[in-house]
């Protein structure tokens, strides 16, 4: 069995790994290989207080007390060149645990200081360390309306390092979440027989957990924990048609810098009434590649699918696969070099309360709308030089690594642009003047 390592850092990524680590103790016995990282001591204390304190040690946790004050250069210069040699230990005693380490998970917010500027550094750590081994990235964009002022700097400046670092990033947009829970919330009290929703079910349950009392951000986090939960499944599990991760990067990333996959999930909820035939399997696959399932705000069949993954956990036959495959094709716009550019794997284990579920990872070009958003915003903040003192203070950053990051993020933004709108077409062949 292959292995991975769980790097959370910030306080939305160790929420979201805990949630993570509660779900997979949940489906079995789950040997860690996690570092966690936060320079508050918040939330670490919290676990190592919680449900879940006997599954770390204290020395898997490294935290400091002051914070990164929701500022990338503090979290990427000050606390990274901090912390360096720490953190690479941690992670080296996790490697050394594991006899065929193929995958790192790294969890982390792009809005915040510790998240978006210390998870960066450690991405480039992890690259320096153990180039072989594939580096999968979880990320969580912050809303237009996002309470800290600097998001937009932040999430910029943390573009420019995964674009350069990753092998996979999924985005995940926290307005998706907030509508998907919203929206189960809202099933979940209508009280219709036909589709009565189990407000404890997996996928939005507070229960477990960091702590024993529901959080705000629990159910948002839960929902992130199920990608984790499938997306790792052919690794904790038997199956006829296992993926390995090293697999996602090497078949949905055609150029290199375009490694960013919409992740989509079904289903969101759980029937309360069991006697409540499930959905439809077909119906499954068809709201995989609804908007509506979709964990950013983007709608992938109006824009050009580069690749697409389908994970699927429970009794799932090949057949089924192919079928839903062949009819789904027609609708979805793939470019015309890579129109059978699917990668499957079949999980026969299911998740805890469902009989099946889907995983969907697309790379497609729609991911630049939430690129050119974020991208605005900064501009915003940057013509007026705002709050820029703050993060020009700080020893190793310069006004040159704004202009990078803006730089690198309006260049992927055209390299996506391009594939949807390829330059001279039609243009003739040249020919040999006699």
């Amino acid at each position: 069995m292959t292995q991975s390592i769980v790097v959370q850092v910030g306080q939305c990524g160790n929420q979201v790994g805990c949630r993570f680590w509660d779900l997979a103790l949940r489906e079995h016995a789950h040997v860690n290989q996690a570092v966690l990282v936060d320079m508050e001591e918040g939330v670490l204390g919290e676990i190592l207080q919680g449900p879940l304190r006997s599954l770390f040690n204290s020395t898997q946790l490294i935290s400091d007390v002051s914070g990164s004050g929701n500022n990338w250069a503090v979290g990427h210069h000050t606390y990274g060149l901090t912390y360096r040699e720490q953190i690479v230990d941690q992670v080296r005693k996790a490697a050394e645990h594991c006899d065929c380490l193929q995958c790192f998970f790294l969890i982390h917010s792009m809005g915040g200081g510790t998240g978006s500027g210390l998870g960066t550094f450690v991405l480039k750590l992890l690259e320096e360390e153990f180039p072989e081994v594939c580096r999968i990235v979880t990320s969580v964009y912050p809303t237009a309306e996002d309470d800290v002022i600097t998001s937009p700097y932040n999430s910029v400046l943390a573009m420019k390092e995964l674009t350069e670092h990753a092998d996979c990033v999924l985005p995940v947009d926290n307005q998706s979440l907030v509508d998907i829970v919203g929206k189960i919330q809202h099933m979940s009290n209508t009280g219709k027989p036909s589709c009565t929703i189990k407000k404890d079910c997996t996928i939005i349950s507070g229960q477990g957990g960091v702590v024993k009392v529901e959080k705000p951000f629990d159910a948002m986090n839960n929902i992130v924990a199920n990608l984790l939960l499938n997306i790792t499944s052919s690794a904790r599990f038997e199956g006829s048609l296992n993926m390995d991760l090293n697999e996602i990067a090497m078949n949905l990333v055609p150029f290199p810098r375009l490694h960013y996959l919409v992740p989509s999930l079904t289903p969101l909820y759980t029937l309360a009434d069991v006697n409540v035939p499930p959905r439809r399997l077909d119906q499954m696959f068809s709201d995989a590649f609804s908007k509506d399932h979709q964990l950013i705000r983007a709608d992938p069949k109006h824009n050009l699918y580069l690749a697409c993954a389908l994970m699927l956990r429970g009794d799932v036959q090949m057949s089924d696969l192919r079928r839903n495959i062949e009819r789904l094709k027609p609708t979805l716009p793939f470019v015309p070099w890579n129109q059978e550019g699917w990668k499957t794997s079949l999980c026969s284990v299911p998740p805890v309360c469902h009989s099946h579920s889907l995983l969907a990872l697309a790379n497609n070009t729609c991911v630049k709308s939430t690129f050119f958003e974020l991208r605005e915003r900064f501009v915003k903040l940057y013509r007026r030089k705002a709050h820029l003192h703050h993060y020009l203070a700080v020893d190793g950053m310069e006004l040159a690594g704004f202009n990078e990051a803006l730089s690198s993020i309006s260049d992927l933004i055209e390299d996506y642009t391009h594939l949807e709108h390829p330059l001279m077409p039609n243009a003739p062949r040249l020919t040999i003047a006699t």
